[in-house]
Formats: structure tokens, C-alpha cells, sequence
């Protein structure tokens, strides 16, 4: 399947109202100054497993990567989310999900809770195997990459680059059409978090809590407003306004077939 018919049609009534972000280098990479809330350094983000057997190796991986950096570790935790395919989110954790979520035109996407403008409450990944159970994107790089960067974005981090066609920079933080040397993140990623954590909070949004009562289903319609568009439409960015200063920020990233 292209990933044009169905993206395409997601997308086109947006695009004439949205930003549409040009592909870039980004010296920076913050995902809008989100950051989870907490009163002291290295903090521990918890990992909620709620992925196939054939994604616990590349959740591990994820954790074991991303616990490289020095402001933070990335533990994995039992999931709490009653059932994959609605992947809810639970306080304080970053639920990670896996499920055949249907031919929707998206590859992974990561929602983060936020509250008070910048402090992230609760996060959730997931991975759409309906993509993933394809000979183009069943392979240790696809899955290194994706899970690696829908991760990244529940620290608070946005892409290094959105060009898919230019040389990699070496990190899943990268857009690109060949995963093969884009796995893991690269020095830039633990610079940006060290960055993104270099004040403290006065209080912690990491404590864990029961599980929301609505998962963020996968699509559209439950995202919010679309808020900008990347790279002709590989990557997406809604926004879901709760009110009282509650807001869900969600990144998509569309499969190309």
C-alpha cells in the first residue's frame, strides 16, 4: 500500500492551515521545552511493557540506550494498559505499546500528557504492526529506529533532522528512508537531554497512578487539532486541548508503503 491515498486524504484539509515545517538540521531539538517534572538528577523514567514478544528485545534495546544519558534512566516496568490496542496512559510512566492498529497509514507515534504548559504527566508509544508485519518494515533496524525515537519523544525530544533523503546523522532522532545506521541515539540526543533537564522542579510529575480511563486511540479524530506537518507529510504533529491547561501533544510518523 502507498502511503499516499490514505495519508494523503488525512492530511490535505490541514495543510492549508497548519505549519508546514520545512526539512531541517536542528542544532536544538526540544519537543517545545516538554519536560518531565522532578526535584532531582538522574531521574528514572518508567517503561510500561505492553509489547509482543517479538518487540521486547527492541524495547530493551531502547531502555539500555537511552539510560546512557546521564540525567536520566529508562526502566521497564510491567505494563498497565488493560489492553494493547487501546494503550492507556497511566501517571507518571510512558506506556509502550504494540498491536495491529490497522491499515491507518502510520508507522509509530508518541503522545505526551502535558500540564501547566511544559511538564509532561504521562506518556504513550506506540507501534503499528499491521506495518511492521511486512517484509518492508519487519527488520531489527525499522523497529531499532521507530520505538527508539517514539521513546525519545516522551523525554521531551523532537527530531535532529526531518529530511528523509540526505546523508543520516547517525541517530533515531533522524528521519530517513535507511534505518541501517540510525538505531540508536548519538551524543547530540544525551547533550539535548542534559540541556532539557538542567534545571530542577519543585515537584515531581513521576509518580505513578492508575491508568486513564481513555487510551489515546490511533487516529486522527482522536488527536486533536493537526498543528504541523513535516517533510511533505512523512511526520505529524496534533494537539488536544483538555482545557484548564491540560493539553496531549501526539507526533505521528506515516509508513511510506
Amino acid at each position: 500500500m502507498s502511503r499516499a491515498p490514505r495519508r494523503v486524504a488525512l492530511l490535505a484539509v490541514g495543510l492549508a492551515l497548519v505549519l508546514v515545517a520545512p526539512a531541517s538540521v536542528s542544532a536544538t531539538h526540544s519537543w517545545g521545552g516538554y519536560h518531565w517534572a522532578r526535584t532531582s538528577n538522574p531521574f528514572t523514567v518508567k517503561l510500561g511493557d505492553n509489547v509482543s514478544s517479538t518487540w521486547d528485545p527492541y524495547l530493551a534495546t531502547t531502555s539500555s540506550d537511552w539510560s546512557q544519558s546521564t540525567v536520566l534512566d529508562a526502566t521497564i516496568v510491567p505494563g498497565s494498559a488493560p489492553r494493547a490496542k487501546q494503550c492507556r496512559a497511566t501517571a507518571g510512566t510512558v506506556q509502550v505499546c504494540s498491536a495491529t492498529y490497522g491499515n491507518n497509514g502510520w508507522l509509530g507515534v508518541a503522545s505526551i500528557s502535558i500540564t501547566g504548559g511544559t511538564h509532561i504527566t504521562q506518556a504513550t508509544v506506540k507501534v503499528n504492526d499491521t506495518y511492521f508485519n511486512t517484509s518492508t518494515y519487519n527488520t531489527p533496524a525499522w523497529r531499532n529506529l521507530v520505538m527508539c525515537q517514539e521513546v525519545g519523544h516522551a523525554f521531551g525530544l523532537d527530531h535532529q533532522d526531518t529530511n528523509f533523503t540526505n546523508a543520516n546523522l547517525g541517530t533515531c532522532m533522524d528521519y530517513t528512508n535507511d534505518p541501517s545506521t540510525n538505531q540508536d541515539p548519538n551524543q547530540h540526543d544525551y547533550d539535548e537531554l542534559v540541556t532539557i533537564y538542567s534545571h530542577l522542579d519543585s515537584t515531581t510529575t513521576l509518580a505513578s497512578a492508575t491508568a486513564s480511563k481513555n487510551g489515546n486511540a490511533g487516529s486522527p479524530a482522536a488527536w486533536g487539532r493537526l498543528v504541523a506537518v513535516t517533510n511533505g507529510g512523512h511526520g505529524a504533529t496534533y494537539l488536544l486541548d483538555l482545557g484548564a491547561g491540560n493539553l496531549v501533544v501526539t507526533h505521528v510518523l506515516w509508513a511510506d508503503r
